[in-house]
């Protein structure tokens, strides 16, 4: 059974389920996990890193995944979201509220984010609705909010999707757990041991595998977002992308840092689209490096 949560944050109707990490006392960090996954996919290790780092740290289940609220079944998939003008269940503006409602249940005025994968797309979408909230924005593996429908289509790895749209695994807890493990480590760097032990650990957490309905994914890449554009930013800001990110090309860093005023772009070498336990140290330096820095056009 998934471990409680901390508690729920409300927006709306929508209960968010979120969990203080720990590091009490220190600057606050909230976790913006990608589609689908849970809170739970985030690696205890690493935000071990993070806390000793001098941060208190927060994660939370995005809407239509782990804890939080779900929503009734669309016909959007991953990849047919991206191009339907149609909003199939919410808003990108939902999606950044829920994130300043997790903030609220905190007791925080603001948080320095860290968002992976679609996370990181959701991060950029707070820092634009919230910009007084936001103390500094990381993102790994990304997309950049101002991507239209066909450029965003043009950064994808379609053989990547291809092949995880061919997993098929028995729909019981042990099928479950084979299924999120097999995405794993495909999703796992090549640059680097892929820890089965400890990806089990955190997938385990999980009642239900978070991935076997690609119609949630769907309903969570079709937030359109409906607001400003990235060079409104006034933060300080940091790119991270593996240079072998199995699903998403460089060329979305390189677009989503130009995209961002001041933002600093890190290509890593033989990272995929995971946070492997050898770059923990690298990203928390990455993320303490851009909550100490100054916006450099700062009135």
């Amino acid at each position: 059974m998934s471990p409680s949560p901390t508690g729920y944050a409300r927006n709306g109707e929508v209960r968010i389920a979120y969990e203080d990490l720990g590091g009490a006392g220190g600057e606050p960090l909230l976790l913006v996990m990608g589609s689908s996954v849970t809170r739970f996919w985030w690696s205890p290790g690493f935000v071990a890193a993070l806390i000793e780092r001098g941060f208190h740290v927060a994660a939370y289940d995005n809407r239509d995944s782990g804890q939080s609220t779900h929503f009734p079944e669309a016909t959007a998939y991953p990849v047919t979201a991206l191009l339907r003008k149609r909003i199939p269940a919410y808003t990108g503006e939902d999606v950044a509220d829920d994130a300043a409602a997790v903030m609220d249940a905190m007791g925080w005025d603001s948080a320095v984010l860290f968002g992976h994968s679609n996370g990181g797309l959701n991060a950029q979408r707070i820092a634009m609705r919230h910009p007084g909230r936001v103390r500094g924005l990381v993102t790994s593996a990304a997309v950049s909010s101002d991507a239209g429908r066909m450029k965003l289509l043009r950064y994808i790895h379609f053989g990547y999707v291809a092949k995880m749209a061919r997993l098929r695994f028995p729909e019981t807890r042990d099928g479950d757990i084979a299924m999120s493990l097999a995405v794993a480590r495909a999703m796992a760097s090549p640059g680097y041991p892929f820890d089965e032990a400890e990806a089990l650990s955190r997938i385990e957490k999980d009642d239900t595998c978070p991935i076997r309905d690609p119609k949630t994914m769907g309903r969570q890449l079709g937030a359109h977002w409906s607001g400003g554009g990235l060079a409104q930013l006034q933060v300080p800001a940091t790119v991270l992308h593996g240079d072998s990110d199995q699903l998403l090309k460089t060329a979305a860093a390189r677009d989503l840092a130009a995209a961002i005023p001041g933002a600093r772009l890190v290509i890593v070498p033989g990272v995929g689209h995971d946070l492997p336990s050898a770059m923990w140290d690298r990203y928390a330096d990455e993320i303490r490096a851009t909550a100490s820095r100054e916006f450099a056009n700062a009135p």
